[in-house]
């Protein structure tokens, strides 16, 4: 199994696939606009943890030259039937690319990163964006590594502990972090950090 994979957590999502995407699905993340405004129109972008497809959706729609992956195979295969388009199945510690992407969007993903491997992950996610480019990815608040009802992992970053991570993970042009109240998938009340990391 990969580095950047948890097993447990990549179980949940292959035999929940249909209903995480049913239920995920409906709209853009609120943070989109403000992603796709630091990129120019139609700029390449990776999507790293893609889920239903909807985020790919509409930055489609809007002219983005978009890349869907996803961890999960079963996901992947829901996405895929949703955007009409091949989505790849791709972990985080298998991304490869160079200099490749104007933008990568990674909502609610990199959070199931175990922490040890987050810098190796950032670090590959630096080494695929063009300069300039943005990196946007958003973790759940928390005091360090847990498991929610869904037995699913996520590594409950502090800001600080975040800031330390994308630091040392790679030399960052500049690095944003905001924070909003919101839900997960499991309905419990969670603080987001949402990251931006100019390459």
């Amino acid at each position: 199994m990969s580095q950047s994979t948890d097993p447990a957590t990549l179980r949940f999502y292959e035999v929940e696939a249909e209903e995480y995407c049913r239920r995920t699905g409906s709209f853009p993340s609120t943070h989109l606009a403000e992603f796709l405004s630091f990129l120019p129109p139609g700029a390449s972008i990776l999507e790293l943890g893609c889920g239903s497809g909807r985020d790919t959706a509409e930055m489609i729609r809007l002219g983005y030259d978009v890349t869907p992956t996803d961890g999960s195979e079963e996901v992947a295969r829901q996405a895929a039937r949703r955007l009409n388009r091949t989505v790849t199945v791709l972990e985080f510690s298998d991304l490869q690319q160079e200099a490749r992407f104007d933008g990568v969007w990674a909502q609610a993903c990199l959070l199931h990163v175990p922490i040890g491997h987050l810098p190796d992950v950032l670090s590959r996610i630096h080494h695929a964006l063009r300069s300039p480019g943005v990196l946007f990815a958003s973790f759940k608040e928390g005091k360090g590594e847990g498991r929610d009802q869904f037995g699913r992992y996520f590594n409950y970053p502090s800001s600080e502990m975040l800031g330390r991570t994308f630091e040392e993970a790679a030399s960052w042009a500049g690095f944003e972090i905001s924070q909003s109240p919101g839900r997960g998938y499991d309905g419990e009340p969670a603080t987001w950090l949402e990251c931006k990391a100019f390459r």
